[in-house]
């Protein structure tokens, strides 16, 4: 007894202890101590494990209550000397302004960078500042943060112009360089001192404290229990489920909260998983240890002492506290710097700041994060320390004493990399996934590199120099070791064994490509630098190259008069690598010595007279010889790996520092050499050089019969050298290479790129070179050269290529891959046919060269090159017999085009210069030497000009010779005239003007022509129809089936207005009714028959929630639940589409059956899902493949006659009242006698049937066994579908199912009408009007195959609605019945009565009536809930409604009277009438609707059209009085008692008084939620939203519902919930809440829409968000802002409320197989 006191004793205690608890006392104590770090310690000490870490669950609310007021308040009260909360308000208001904004971004805030004021992309704006900033004007980046980066508003450096948003703009008064300190008293400067100084230490020590069960001196516990926690901690090796899986043996605990647990671990960095004395806390660990040591190291367990894991909890609350203290001023900021960086006892590194980066590895995740925020707040907004800190920071990871930072990070990097070869290369050979992994790490080194040059300096200064060369030399150094690396040799005889690695290499090579470009923008800045950076890099490349001469034979190459000397070296046989940086940046470094012409103003000061040509092409040369090899097929059995490097090499985003710097480094060897020479030294590469130096090489097709593959090699070398000839001459859009800008070279890109085809904006971004920023210039130039054309409702915008810039266009490109370099030139000659002009390709116009490369043009007029041309010439003078090839002749007549054009451009400028020593068609027109005296190129083209084989080629050898003929004119007025060039100039214009007259002549005759065979044809057409004449008639006829009906069977010469409902509506003649069908599974064609063979319609049932006015009623219980009366708030309904594809009845089931057994078949071999779930009975149409679960059969009009005498509404409803007590007392006395089975039937008051009504009667079922089983399917499939049951045909909710489908099937389609404003009749496509005709009719015939008693039980329960009867129980009040359905179920239902029914009546007049007495209802129901506060404006109506008014007006009176205050007054008729007008109309036009399709009545031609009249032409047309009042006037004896009775029902007074609103008619159509139009206020709206589960954690896939807009944690196991029986994700299960299994969501992060049906299927659709360039940006991948698509958004809508969401997500998984493999559920 006297332990349970204790024990209750001890929490007052404490309590009593903590309410004696003075936080003002406690710091006066501490004011008075000496020692102040010993007395706030024991404190601590004695506080912490009172408040933390008391049981198994840390308890928050406790501590976040006790914390404050035993730990904080007394250092507050300390810190401020007086009551905190005035103090600190003081210090605030002292305080100026950081104007640093340092929000720190959580995770997927939006950030915003400006692509042309940041420093670089890392500096971003949070969305306040953004908004306030000039930045908002400019082309911005938007992204998502990943948490933990902070606001660069307000830092000078980040941003280039622009730094400050309106809110962090600087005071010009305030003298910003004043010491904050100076607002301060000493005294507050030296408490301050202490007690920051006290809690950083405290909380550095214990988040960087090892030590499990034993605390830092001072803090060890009064008093120590044997409380431990068991501690798991985050890594990552180990997958989510291996942990789970774990937990759960460990601690047995179940799946959830072992999900939960690992949640928070991969969260928060680590989370006890026991808690208990040291014992039960070992055994987990061992468990967990020995769980997951097995594949990989363990999972990191610690089990620590309850104290000392309550003082990290309190450590990290430090922490904040600190943060928060800090907001209040600068100088408290100013005073934790200090103390933060602050040199410890140890020295050097020591200082706190210190320790915690040092540490930083070792913490967990939450700690690391805390301290983090704590470093932006303090350190990071405080300017002076910034700096100092940012030193630190360097130390901490490279500790480097004044070195520089360049080198240091070079040198780091390298010692890493440490696997070298004997040549000293990097070596990745042998390549585990640790070094791997280590390998990644490493680089973000680069990363830092990238940084320091990030901004190029604009002054120099001695030192600065000094310290960019030494890390230049580092640098170098680092290319040095991948000169030549991962060397290649070619496999001859059999298929490489193993791939080799070739990945780390390009890795690091794509990781510097930015480097070494900056690096060059660094040197390019300064003429000293790039000059000394110019012989570094030369000589580190000559020293690579020293042993370049070992064991290669020198040899002597000679042709045409000239020989060389070189050395023998076979890329087919030797090593060749694919890396070589040194001779790249050297390319580089040159073409930047010509562009800033250093070249020629120091001269002097550069080794170029040194330089070796041969050496600097040689292995470039190499590299370009190995790619046409590879080209050319010689490489095949070096698998893939060198395949994937040659792709690489020519990539964008290598080929700038690769490919690109191959062409000038021969470019620049080239123009140092002998043209010759260095063709000759190209054909040995080649290894041609046999092949053109042999003296008859013109007769090449005799020598070489040799093996059909060499020749097809050869041939494919041939056209590779060629091709670099044309780009080595034609090249010259690099700056220092060419007269070009830099911005030329990026608009030249841009034309070839769309001379291919049009582009949109992100494919254009792909194919560009993109800078360190990430930037690639195109907006500068791309509306120079091309036009920007808008895209529709799909598709993106292009931007297609002004016509002028196609003159640019050059076959030869040099960044053309095989595949776009065919698209273009098939693309430009058809543009070049299209406008009529010759289809000719011709060389561009080229800008010059500069002058360290002029001499390259000579190669063009050089003998070696005119030898090579006027051989292939030579051989295609013969039809190729696989000697030559089309695109080498192409090739060579495009060198031979360039010569000429070159040639053009020295005329023209040397009429200033006079300098005319380029002479290609004097080359050209020489004849060979004697003894060969071969033809000279000229004389052979003249011949080919004629020859049959070479057609594709005239055009261009047309235009060949035509240019010599212009350029000899131009010389001979040149020479004879003095340098006036008009002649020239006329000669070339007659030519032209010829050329022009032809072309006209040409497109005349065509045009001619064309007319010719149009008129042709139209005659013969016209000829046919005459010989036809009867077929067409009848095809008319039968394709307008309403003209030809309304003319045969006018319902009668007197009454030519259409009924569809009535004893008078139109009836259909047998032709009308006859129908002929065909099936689409076996082609027969089958009239619809009532005995006949059943046909079907492929048809989709689903639940819908589309037209629900009320989202939050909670789903009925399946097995209880009472459909027959639908609710007004249509929260559930069940929907009906088809596809409109008919078939037979029995060749459905066979290929139903064949789907069952595939199904299974393939369910034992893969277990994945398919777009159908065939157990639900799903199947996909097998014409359009369209989603269906079931088949309505098509059912004839029925026919009906009708005798002249039919009762008015009283007499029926006397005669129907009748019918319903005798129906009523024969089904209880049925019920009684099953009950008793005794004939007791005293109790049943019998009443007799009226006359001609048989009760014993039971109709025959007129249809055909198929018919009627098909009517049993349809019938189940929707019961099943819409009440989520299994299925049962006996169930008396069956007929109820399907006349609710047709019902909200009808309303539904009237609402689309009505929102895409369609007319009412004529704009449905077929396939839903077959829909609705097949529904309606099936929903007449249905009761066959039901119960009659139980179908004739609905119907007495229905009318009783209308009339009130008192032996029939709980009928629903007027205001809770949807009026459309119960007429939809009167009508169907009513048949099963009719059928006992002889005397007479016709159906027709009890389909009216019930139309009149629902109207009446209907009407009633929407004066009582309808009728607005507000009385708008009275319109005069011109007499013309005056009678409506009147009697509406007295007709609410009416109901007032029955109401009392109920009811408001309202005096305006024309108000009320306007009310009920509206109210009505979507119910009126629904019913015409109903009708038309039951009866097969044709609508009037005002229906079929929009505008006035639709009211009075629906009234007629529904045999209905355009005063609908009348209704109720007209039989006003018979209506009164019924309008009593359903005034006086209890639920209509408590619904008028209830505070839940009533629906209102015209029920408003649905519509999804209203989206932003800026995609940024989005993203903010999500990152603010945390997820509900885990208190307060950031969501990591929110995700937006869009048809209630709720925001949901998507895709994570925390908020995933049971949902019949299976696991399911927030949005699966939030779709069955709102949208009855059918979801619209919008992921917010990855700007993507998902559709989601049921649990297994989904698919990812287009979002309504564009850029300025019309394109979507699924994943947020390229930033630009995005905006909302109003069209794209109503398009989703339409899909919704047409119900399609289902049937487009079944399209998309059969066209994405890899859709089907996503499990949707856990969405």
């Amino acid at each position: 007894m006297a332990a349970v006191e204790t024990d209750r004793d001890a929490p007052s205690a404490l309590c009593s202890e903590f309410l004696n608890f003075s936080a003002k006392d406690t710091a006066a104590k501490w004011l008075q101590v000496s020692n102040l770090p010993k007395e706030v310690y024991q404190h601590l000490a004695c506080y912490v494990p009172k408040i933390y870490c008391l049981g198994p669950n840390l308890n928050p609310q406790n501590e976040d209550l006790l914390a404050p007021l035993l730990l904080q308040s007394p250092l507050e009260w300390y810190l401020c000397g007086e009551e905190p909360s005035v103090g600190l308000a003081k210090l605030e208001q002292n305080n100026q302004p950081s104007q640093l904004c340092g929000h720190v971004f959580k995770v997927g805030e939006p950030t915003y960078s400006c692509r042309e004021c940041a420093a670089d992309p890392t500096c971003v704006l949070c969305m306040q500042c953004f908004l306030g900033s000039v930045h908002k004007e400019h082309r911005y980046r938007m992204t998502t943060s990943g948490g933990g980066g902070f606001c660069d508003c307000g830092d000078t450096e980040a941003w280039k112009k622009g730094p400050y948003c309106q809110k962090h703009e600087p005071n010009i008064s305030d003298s910003s360089q004043k010491d904050p300190l100076a607002n301060l008293s000493d005294e507050m400067i030296a408490r301050t001192y202490n007690v920051f100084s006290i809690i950083l230490k405290y909380a550095v020590d214990m988040l960087t404290w090892e030590k499990e069960d034993e605390l830092p001196e001072g803090l060890e516990p009064p008093a120590r229990g044997d409380t431990y926690y068991c501690m798991l901690f985050n890594d990552e090796v180990h997958t989510y489920e291996q942990v789970i899986y774990t937990l759960q043996k460990a601690v047995n605990c179940t799946q959830k909260e072992a999900v939960s647990f690992a949640t928070t671990v991969d969260r928060d960095g680590r989370k006890s998983v026991r808690f208990g004395d040291f014992q039960f806390c070992e055994q987990a660990k061992s468990v967990i240890v020995r769980n997951t040591s097995r594949q990989t190291k363990p999972l990191r367990v610690q089990v620590m002492h309850s104290s000392v894991v309550a003082h990290q909890c309190f450590a990290l609350k430090a922490l904040t506290w600190l943060g928060q203290i800090i907001r209040y001023s600068d100088a408290l900021r100013r005073i934790l710097c200090q103390v933060g960086l602050q040199r410890g006892p140890e020295g050097e590194n020591s200082s706190l700041v210190d320790t915690l980066m040092l540490c930083d590895s070792k913490m967990w995740k939450g700690a690391r994060n805390v301290y983090h925020q704590l470093f932006m707040s303090s350190l990071l907004m405080d300017t002076k320390y910034k700096k100092l800190f940012a030193i630190q920071f360097a130390k901490a990871r490279m500790l480097i004493t004044e070195e520089n930072l360049m080198t240091t990070i070079i040198r780091t990097f390298m010692d890493h990399l440490r696997h070298r070869d004997l040549h000293g290369h990097f070596q990745f050979e042998r390549y585990t996934a640790q070094q791997a992994f280590k390998f990644r790490r490493v680089q973000s080194l680069i990363g830092d590199l990238k940084y320091v040059l990030i901004s190029r300096p604009t002054e120099w200064t001695d030192q600065l120099r000094e310290k960019y060369l030494e890390g230049f030399s580092a640098f170098l150094e680092l290319l040095k070791c991948m000169q030549g690396m991962d060397p290649v040799v070619r496999q001859v005889g059999q298929h490489i064994e193993m791939e080799p690695e070739w990945e780390a290499a390009f890795t690091l090579q794509m990781k510097l490509t930015h480097i070494i470009s900056m690096m060059q923008e660094w040197c390019s800045s300064d003429e000293r630098v790039l000059i000394e950076a110019y012989k570094k890099c030369l000589s580190a490349l000559t020293h690579c190259h020293s042993g370049f001469t070992d064991g290669e034979q020198p040899i002597t190459l000679s042709m045409c008069g000239h020989s060389v000397d070189t050395i023998r070296y076979c890329v087919s046989q030797e090593k060749v690598s694919i890396h070589l940086p040194l001779s790249r940046l050297l390319a580089g470094l040159h073409a930047l010595l010509s562009k800033t012409e250093v070249a020629y103003r120091f001269p002097e000061l550069l080794p170029l007279s040194e330089l070796s040509p041969p050496m600097l092409i040689e292995h470039p040369l190499r590299c370009l010889v190995l790619c046409a090899q590879v080209h050319a097929g010689m490489w095949r059995r070096n698998g893939f790996s060198l395949v994937n490097q040659i792709y690489y090499y020519h990539n964008v985003k290598c080929r700038v520092e690769m490919f690109d710097k191959d062409l000038s480094m021969l470019q620049a060897g080239a123009s140092m050499m002998d043209p010759n020479h260095f063709l000759m030294i190209m054909l040995s590469r080649f290894e041609l050089y046999h092949i053109f130096s042999s003296a008859d090489c013109r007769k090449r097709y005799n020598r070489e019969n040799a093996n059909k593959d060499v020749v097809q090699q050869n041939n494919t070398l041939i056209e590779e050298m060629l091709h670099l000839v044309i780009m080595i001459v034609g090249e010259r859009y690099t700056a220092g290479v060419g007269q070009v800008e830099c911005f030329d070279e990026i608009r030249r890109e841009i034309v070839h790129q769309l001379c291919i085809r049009p582009m949109a904006h992100s494919e254009l971004v792909k194919a560009l070179p993109e800078n360190e920023n990430k930037e690639t210039g195109m907006e500068r130039v791309i509306d120079s050269v091309a036009l920007f054309k808008k895209p529709g409702v799909t598709g993106k915008g292009l931007y297609k290529l002004r016509p002028e810039s196609a003159k640019m266009f050059n076959l030869y490109f040099h960044h053309y891959s095989r595949a776009d370099q065919s698209k273009a030139e098939e693309a430009q000659r058809k543009i070049k046919r299209q406008n009529g002009e010759d289809s000719v390709l011709p060389p561009p116009v080229l800008p010059r060269f500069c002058p360290l490369f002029a001499s390259l043009v000579n190669i063009l007029q050089c003998d070696v090159l005119l030898g090579i041309l006027g051989a292939v010439l030579q051989w295609a003078m013969e039809p190729s017999g696989g000697h030559w090839s089309e695109s080498m002749l192409q090739r060579v007549l495009h060198l031979i085009g360039m010569g000429l054009v070159e040639e053009q451009q020295h005329l023209l400028s040397s009429a200033e210069d006079n300098d005319t020593n380029f002479n290609f068609t004097l080359k050209i027109s020489r004849p060979g030497e004697a003894p060969a005296n071969t033809p000279s190129i000229l004389a052979l083209l003249e011949t080919l000009q004629n020859a049959p084989h070479l057609e594709v080629h005239k055009d261009m050898i047309r235009w060949i010779l035509k240019t010599v003929a212009n350029i000899k004119t131009t010389r001979e007025c040149t020479a004879s005239a003095p340098p006036s060039d008009s002649s020239g100039h006329s000669q070339e214009e007659t030519v032209r003007d010829k050329d022009k007259a032809e072309r006209k002549r040409k497109a005349e005759m065509a045009r001619l022509r064309r007319e010719k065979i149009m008129a042709q044809m139209s005659e013969m057409q016209r000829h046919f129809i005459n010989e036809n004449k009867e077929l067409f008639q009848q095809s008319l006829e039968e394709l307008d089936p309403s003209t030809s009906s309304t003319l045969e069977h006018s319902p009668s010469s007197c009454d030519s207005t259409l009924f569809c409902v009535g004893p008078r509506r139109w009836r259909a003649g047998g032709s009308d009714r006859r129908q002929v069908v065909t099936c689409i599974l076996c082609q027969e064609e089958q009239e619809i028959r009532i005995d006949g063979k059943a046909m079907v319609l492929a048809a989709f049932v689903q639940r819908s929630t589309v037209m629900s006015k009320n989202r939050k009623r909670p789903p009925h219980n399946p097995d209880k639940y009472d459909p027959l009366f639908m609710h007004p708030d249509l929260s559930f309904g069940t929907h009906t589409g088809s596809c409109g594809h008919i078939m037979h009845s029995h060749c459905w089931q066979r290929y139903f059956e064949a789907v069952q057994a595939k199904e299974q078949r393939r369910q034992q071999r893969l277990r994945v899902h398919t777009s159908y779930d065939v157990e639900n009975g799903e199947f996909l149409c097998p014409l359009c493949e369209c989603l269906s679960n079931t088949v309505i059969p098509l059912l004839p009009l029925t026919k009906t006659s009708c005798s002249s005498e039919q009762p008015d509404l009283s007499q029926w409803l006397n005669i129907t009242s009748l019918q319903m007590k005798a129906l009523l007392s024969a089904h209880r006395k049925a019920k009684a006698a099953d009950a008793d089975g005794v004939d007791d039937m005293d109790g049943v008051n019998d009443c007799p049937p009226p006359d001609g009504f048989k009760l014993d009667y039971t109709p025959k079922n007129p249809y055909s066994s198929t018919i009627k089983e098909m009517l049993t399917t349809f019938g189940t499939a929707t019961y099943k579908v819409g009440l989520k049951v299994h299925p049962n045909e006996q169930d008396p909710r069956v007929p109820i199912m399907c006349w609710g489908s047709c019902a909200y099937t009808i309303q539904s389609i009237e609402r689309l009408l009505v929102d895409e404003e369609k007319p009412l009749f004529g704009s449905l496509p077929c396939r839903q009007d077959d829909c609705l005709s097949s529904l309606t009719r099936f929903g007449s015939a249905c009761w066959t195959v039901s119960s009659h008693a139980t179908v004739q039980n609905h119907f007495i329960r229905l009318l009783a609605a209308l009339v009130p009867d008192p032996r029939v129980e709980n009928t629903p009040c007027i205001l809770d019945i949807d009026m459309f359905h119960l007429l939809v179920s009167l009508v169907l239902s009513h048949p099963a009565v009719f059928s006992l029914d002889s005397s007479g009546l016709s159906a027709d007049t009890a389909q009216l009536h019930f139309l009149h007495l629902v109207t009446v209802a209907h009407i009633v129901q929407i004066l009582l809930s309808s009728v607005p506060e507000e009385v708008q404006m009275e319109q005069e109506s011109g007499g013309a409604e005056r009678e409506e008014e009147e009697k509406v007006c007295m007709f609410y009176n009416t109901l007032r009277t029955h109401l009392g205050s109920g009811l408001r007054e309202v005096d305006s008729g024309w108000h009320l009438w306007c009310c009920v007008k509206a109210g009505i109309l979507p119910y009126l036009r629904a019913a015409a609707l109903f009708f038309h399709y039951l009866n097969g009545a044709p609508a009037p031609p005002e229906l079929h059209t929009l505008g006035v009249g639709e009211w009075e032409a629906l009234c007629g047309y529904l045999c209905l009085p355009s005063n609908l009042l009348q209704l109720f006037y007209n039989n006003r004896e018979l209506m009164e008692p019924l309008l009593h009775g359903w005034c006086s029902h209890p639920g209509v007074l408590q619904g008028l008084q209830s505070s839940v609103a009533l629906i209102r008619f015209p029920r408003e159509s649905n519509h999804l939620i209203e989206l932003p139009g800026d995609y940024s206020a989005l993203i903010n709206q999500a990152s603010s939203f945390t997820c509900p589960k885990s208190g307060g954690d950031k969501s990591r896939a929110p995700t937006l519902c869009l048809v209630c807009g709720a925001m949901l944690c998507s895709q994570s196991y925390c908020c995933q919930s049971e949902l019949e029986g299976v696991d399911v994700g927030a949005c699966t299960a939030h779709t069955f809440a709102c949208g009855a299994g059918v979801g619209i969501f919008l992921r917010v992060r990855e700007s993507q829409v998902l559709f989601l049906a049921g649990k297994t299927k989904g698919c990812f659709y287009a979002p309504p968000y564009l850029d300025d360039y019309g394109e979507t940006d699924q994943g947020l991948r390229r930033g630009n802002p995005l905006h909302l698509c109003q069209e794209r958004y109503r398009k989703i809508q339409k899909l919704w409320r047409q119900h399609s969401i289902t049937e487009e997500i079944g399209h998309a998984q059969e066209a994405n197989q890899t859709l089907v493999g996503i499990d949707w559920q856990h969405l």
